[in-house]
């Protein structure tokens, strides 16, 4: 019966909004934002002071109390900003976190300038615009646009954008977490960096839910060697022992292995697939170690590989010391993304027996930890099928694992669950984060934006209201 009642709130809920659209104000203001927010460089030379303060400022134009806005972070070029939006305090606070940094981005490698907000071609163009500064920006926009309608949540709504997500060396989230938990605790966190919806061509897919993310470790292999003359060449050269080694990597597939969340997600989306696609996938949903299906997924999608294993995958070589001496030294950097239940210590042992050379020596370089999976809630889960519903009629929503990793993990080691949502759409197939041109369509921002807005309102509403 309680479900019955949950349901028939929010049918109810969306049904009443189910009409409005953002307002072409609302547009100018999320645009504005968006365009101020990626035209800071907050790449890891300069920092994310600079936009976390423009972020401040933007509040406190729009009459928010400057004792509820904080800059604040471990030192002057690393600050975060966390804002508190009142409520009755009937329920428990929400978090929402949003990372401000983002990845180094040359003009030399991009065919507009990554550093200015570019409308063109129905896209919005620079860095940021999908990771994650579109996100940011909707946060911002919306905490104005409830604000100007009077909008009184039954519970507190935290933001904090904050920095260093990218490198980690002083990441906001961690820092506040450790250092300054009374000014995050919340019953939940939303991370917008963990979830969002997947387009095929041209077509709305899937929104994701993220419940929990793969874990990050890198390894480095290294061959030493006595080195010697280039005119008195040998077999025995350390670059060519590396090669082989990486090369052996290179073919070697981690098994198949799937959790409550992956099954979930492939149970979901092979409805839309080929014939060949949803053969395969209900192939590794029964019998994980069919060889040749799980290959013809990984062939198919890098994203349906990355869901259903712990990869590895070489990202740096380094090499010698002349171009007339055999080298002394050759070293490469492996990343790993463990899946939640893997470990470091049992992907050093796969790593040491696929590369079967003890002149190849393999250390750990970074440290790792386990998250726990964030059990699915209804009271979330609910509004974003149901505004999904009506935004997007026939796309199916499903709880996923990241295959990167975001700031949720801290806040799940803390005991605060975590759940990626964000109605930012993006292709599946043309991803472009972290690389070159980055971009979003104009109507994926908007309605990204929309769905934000309706999605904190079910979150902070009582169903009288």
């Amino acid at each position: 019966m309680k479900k019955n009642l949950i349901l028939i709130f929010f049918l109810a809920f969306t049904a009443a909004i189910s009409g409005q659209e953002i307002s072409d104000g609302y547009k100018k203001l999320a645009k504005d934002i968006f365009k101020e927010l990626i035209e800071i460089n907050s790449t890891s030379k300069f920092g994310s002071t600079k936009t976390a303060e423009a972020m401040a400022a933007r509040l406190k134009a729009a009459g928010f109390q400057s004792s509820d806005i904080l800059v604040t972070g471990q030192d002057d070029q690393h600050k975060n900003l966390v804002f508190r939006y009142h409520g009755t305090g009937k329920l428990k606070p929400i978090l929402f976190i949003c990372h401000l940094d983002v990845v180094e981005a040359l003009r030399s490698d991009w065919s507009v300038d990554p550093f200015t907000f570019l409308e063109k071609d129905g896209y919005f163009w620079g860095r940021g615009t999908t990771d994650v500064k579109m996100d940011d920006a909707s946060l911002i926009t919306n905490m104005i646009r409830l604000k100007n309608e009077g909008f009184k949540p039954n519970r507190d709504i935290i933001i904090a954008l904050t920095a260093d997500e990218e490198t980690g060396n002083a990441n906001g989230v961690n820092w506040l977490v450790t250092n300054h938990r009374d000014l995050i605790e919340a019953d939940f966190c939303i991370n917008p960096d963990g979830g969002g919806g997947d387009s095929k061509n041209g077509k709305p897919v899937t929104m994701a839910i993220q419940t929990s993310e793969k874990i990050y470790v890198s390894f480095k292999l290294e061959v030493k060697n006595k080195g010697g003359h280039s005119s008195l060449p040998v077999k025995d050269n350390a670059i060519y022992v590396l090669a082989s080694g990486i090369t052996r990597l290179a073919k070697y597939d981690f098994p198949v292995r799937l959790n409550e969340t992956t099954r979930k997600y492939f149970e979901n989306v092979k409805a839309g697939e080929t014939e060949q696609v949803r053969s395969d996938i209900n192939t590794i949903l029964k019998t994980p170690e069919d060889t040749a299906a799980a290959n013809r997924l990984e062939a198919y999608s890098p994203y349906y590989n990355a869901m259903m294993r712990t990869t590895c995958v070489a990202t740096m070589m380094s090499a010698g010391h002349a171009e007339n001496a055999l080298p002394n030294n050759a070293q490469a950097i492996i990343n790993c993304r463990m899946l939640p239940d893997d470990n470091p210590e049992n992907v050093m042992l796969v790593l040491k027996s696929v590369l079967a050379d003890d002149k190849i020596s393999v250390t750990r370089i970074n440290s790792s930890f386990t998250t726990p999976l964030s059990p699915l809630r209804e009271d979330i889960t609910g509004p974003v099928s149901q505004i999904s519903a009506t935004m997007w009629p026939g796309v199916s929503v499903t709880p996923i694992m990241s295959t990167g990793a975001t700031d949720g993990k801290f806040l799940r080691l803390k005991g605060i669950p975590v759940y990626g949502v964000s109605g930012m759409f993006g292709d599946m197939d043309d991803v472009r984060a972290h690389g070159k041109d980055e971009r979003i369509l104009t109507t994926d921002y908007y309605n990204g934006v929309e769905f934000m807005y309706r999605f904190i309102k079910a979150l902070s509403s009582d169903k009288t209201q």
